[in-house]
């Protein structure tokens, strides 16, 4: 089942996040601490989730993508994402940290991969980090 869940609006014009994960309990905790941090977010439980929140809602400035979902593979997922959002930020997190996944997702077109378990703090440092590159403006926390 397809599952989107969020901000469909991007009120105030609040940088929007897609948080792309199966595991509920990640998916939630991601979006309140970006949502607390004034980001609009999206959530998808599934790739088709997420492409149709793509399609059917504010383009996300960054993406969350998990690398294993249930209904596609992570790299073909990456790669639809990537040429649907030019200008967007995708990040995939996996707990497999194999050297060919990461090869793979920087290959794909991940501006970064992130090892899962993380710290929701360091994530939200990490969104602020993608949007600026995103933005061209400077990098927060580098020098």
């Amino acid at each position: 089942m397809t599952e989107i869940e969020g901000d469909r609006v991007n009120a105030g014009g609040a940088p929007q996040v897609l948080v792309v994960d199966d595991e509920r309990l990640i998916r939630w905790s991601l979006s309140a601490k970006l949502r607390d941090d004034g980001y609009g977010v999206t959530e998808a439980a599934d790739g088709r989730g997420a492409v149709a929140a793509v399609v059917g809602g504010p383009p996300p400035e960054v993406v969350l993508l998990d690398y294993r979902l249930p209904d596609v593979d992570g790299f073909q997922l990456l790669s639809t994402l990537v040429s649907m959002l030019p200008a967007g930020r995708v990040v995939l997190m996996t707990a497999h940290g194999a050297p060919e996944v990461q090869a793979g997702a920087l290959a794909s077109g991940a501006a970064r991969v992130v090892q899962k378990p993380f710290v929701l703090e360091e994530m939200a440092v990490l969104v602020s980090q993608e949007l600026a590159i995103g933005r061209r403006e400077p990098v927060p926390g580098v020098h």
